[in-house]
Formats: structure tokens, sequence, C-alpha cells
């Protein structure tokens, strides 16, 4: 279901606070098994390190924050949607929104994660590659997708 107040724009250091909530409820869901502790802990990594080196549109139903996604070049840091909104095009809207600027789009999923690898196949990402282990060594299987500049 579209959301017809739905608004994509550049992210504001005022936002940090909103989208903190965002990634945690949003992780709480599909990296539960991560944990609560190390879900707490990348929350500090999330505003001090991400939120301030990657290129971050937010998603807004009126003024209210409800999603965003992370760029670092073309590569897809994060992209979270609050749970109340999923199921509403709004991670669809934000892809979309920063696919043009881009001659493609890479991520990595957590394979465990139930939500994000049929999300993003969903929306024309393959498979290019997996690892057994996470980037801080812990052995949860990461599968990373790409998809190119689709035509106008």
């Amino acid at each position: 279901m579209p959301l017809s107040d739905l608004t994509i724009r550049p992210y504001d250091p005022q936002d940090c606070d909103d989208l903190l909530a965002i990634w945690l409820a949003a992780s709480r869901l599909g990296h539960a098994f991560l944990g609560e502790k190390t879900l707490l802990q990348q929350q500090l990594i999330v505003r001090d390190v991400y939120l301030p080196q990657a290129e971050n549109h937010v998603a807004l139903v009126g003024h209210i924050p409800v999603g965003f996604i992370g760029l670092l070049d073309c590569f897809i840091g994060g992209l979270f949607v609050a749970p109340a909104f999923h199921g509403m095009n709004i991670g669809r809207s934000l892809v979309e929104h920063v696919s043009p600027f881009k001659p493609w789009l890479e991520l990595e999923v957590y394979a465990a994660n139930p939500l994000a690898p049929p999300f993003y196949r969903k929306l024309g990402f393959h498979e290019i590659s997996r690892r057994a282990k996470d980037v801080d060594g812990r052995p949860f299987e990461l599968i990373r997708m790409r998809r190119d500049r689709q035509p106008q």
C-alpha cells in the first residue's frame, strides 16, 4: 500500500535519535539472532560511525521519520524501516530514490535475516557471493547482493 504523504529527504543530524530508534526496532526483528546486548552495542556504532560517514536519506510520513537508507558510494550500508510501516513500500521507495544516481547498488545481508534476502530479491538484487562469518568474525553467514541501474 503506497503512502500518499511519503517524502524522502537528505539526513539532518537532528534525525539521529529517531533513526537510531528505527534501526533498533527493525534490527530486533531482522537481526534477533545477534542478541540484545550485541544490538545495543551496534547501535552506538551506528550513531558514532555509520550515520556520520554515510550518505543518508530519510523517509518521512508527514514530518515523522519512518525509515532510512545509508550509502557508502554504491554500497547500501543499511536500509531500515520502522516495523509499524513494513509492507508499505517505504523500503522500495528508498532504494528507488537513490538508484538513478548510482550505476549499481550492492549490499550484504545476514542469511539468517528472515526479511532482507527476499525483500532485496523482489527489488531485482541477485546474489554475487557469500561468506561464512560477519565483519566481527561471528559465525553468521552474509550474502552479498547486487543490482545494476534499472532502465529509465
